[in-house]
C-alpha cells in the first residue's frame, strides 16, 4: 500500500460505530434520498454475516422477517449512507456466518442473549 491509500483508508474510518458482532439484534439508521428530500429509515434485524472486520470495503449482512418473508441487506461499514448503528440486543453464537437462520423460522431462530 502506498501513502494515498493509507490517507484514503483513514479517511472512510473516521465514522465511529459502535461496537457490533455477528447475532445482535441492530437498529442501522439509513439515509433515503426521496427525489429532492432526503429522510433516515431505520432498518431493524439480526446482523447474520461480517465482512472485512473494518477496512475500506468492510460490509456486514442484517437479516429481518417481513410479513413472512425474510429480507436481507448488505451495509457497507464505511458508506456516507449508513447514518448511524444501534445495537438493541447481544446474542452468544458459535459461528461466524448465520446463513443456517435462512431455513429457520419463529423460535427456531432464536439466539442465546447475553444479558448484562
Amino acid at each position: 500500500m502506498n501513502k494515498h491509500d493509507d490517507v484514503v483508508n483513514a479517511a472512510m474510518r473516521a465514522k465511529a460505530l459502535p461496537e457490533f458482532n455477528v447475532g445482535d439484534t441492530v437498529d442501522v439508521q439509513v439515509l433515503i434520498r426521496e427525489g429532492d428530500k432526503e429522510r433516515v429509515q431505520i432498518f431493524n434485524g439480526t446482523v447474520i454475516a461480517r465482512r472485512g472486520k473494518n477496512g475500506p470495503s468492510a460490509t456486514f449482512t442484517v437479516r429481518r422477517i417481513v410479513q413472512g418473508e425474510g429480507v436481507e441487506r448488505i451495509f457497507p461499514i464505511n458508506s456516507p449512507k449508513v447514518v448511524g448503528l444501534a445495537v438493541k440486543t447481544r446474542a452468544s453464537v458459535r459461528r461466524a456466518k448465520l446463513y443456517y437462520l435462512r431455513d429457520r423460522t419463529g423460535k427456531a431462530a432464536k439466539l442465546k442473549e447475553i444479558i448484562g
